[in-house]
């Protein structure tokens, strides 16, 4: 008469514990499909193709953070799920989240702040019909020589290995959780850096150069085969540079900019 209730009873924390986990899941991706739906209606009628305006520092960050967590949230499932199974406070995986988020942001302020100062210095040199079709071409070939690079590896592994990368970060509390997904964004960031570049040089108000993007950065983390994705994204990042820089007609989705200066670099009103 015993054995059945205890047998429940320890059945019910282990079961309660599973649906947390899968309730973490479901929220991850819930989050990233709002993020696509919400970065799809911004976008309508936005995509001037390669170096698009990025408008102002706090709109472009609102809409470069809805983009992160439509791109980013579901490859980061894996670390999150992971981290809830070692940690007892269920606020934890969303602390680590919040701080992975909060760290992309701010990669997203730089590089509002390059496009912005490289636009003032460089001016209408950066035409498309000047020198911007080739700095976008190279900004391609450069993103495929970077998959090929020692510290694309060891950052790509840090992505890849949620357990080495939780053991080895490990910070206990609240603020540890935000410091530990912080670092992991910082870790992704070099991961998909140059990957991020090749979606500004492609167009980075275009829905589908976006969920290109994101399928490389996906396949890169999740595909068995580490080797056999980082080189089939560089062979698809110079295949689309060379192409940019010799025939860009050709390329589907790619929006080709008129002979203005270069857009990214004027302000453009939210």
């Amino acid at each position: 008469m015993i054995t059945a209730p205890d047998r429940r009873a320890g059945a019910t924390p282990a079961l309660t514990t599973a649906r947390a986990h899968l309730g973490l899941v479901a929220l991850l991706f819930a989050l990233a499909a709002a993020g696509w739906w919400s970065t799809a209606e911004r976008m309508q009628g936005m995509d001037d193709g390669p170096w698009t305006a990025l408008g102002t520092l706090g709109w472009f960050v609102g809409v470069w953070l809805v983009m992160m967590a439509a791109m980013m949230f579901p490859s980061l499932v894996p670390t999150a799920t992971l981290y809830a199974r070692m940690t007892t406070d269920r606020l934890a995986p969303l602390l680590f989240a919040a701080g992975y988020l909060v760290v992309w942001g701010a990669a997203g302020a730089a590089a509002f702040a390059i496009a912005r100062g490289g636009g003032h210095i460089a001016g209408d040199i950066l035409a498309w019909d000047r020198a911007g079709r080739w700095v976008a071409g190279s900004t391609l070939l450069a993103a495929a020589a970077y998959e090929l690079t020692p510290l694309k590896d060891v950052c790509l592994a840090k992505c890849r290995s949620p357990l080495g990368f939780l053991l080895g970060s490990w910070r206990d509390g609240r603020a540890g959780s935000l410091q530990m997904g912080a670092r992991h964004g910082a870790w992704c960031i070099g991961c998909c850096w140059a990957l991020m570049a090749s979606l500004f040089a492609l167009g980075i108000m275009s829905i589908v150069w976006m969920a290109f993007v994101a399928a490389l950065i996906a396949t890169e983390k999740t595909l068995p085969w580490r080797r056999v994705a980082t080189y089939g994204t560089a062979g698809i990042l110079l295949a689309l540079g060379l192409l940019l820089l010799a025939a860009p007609d050709v390329i589907p989705a790619l929006t080709i900019p008129g002979g203005n200066p270069m857009p990214s670099m004027q302000p453009m009103s939210s």
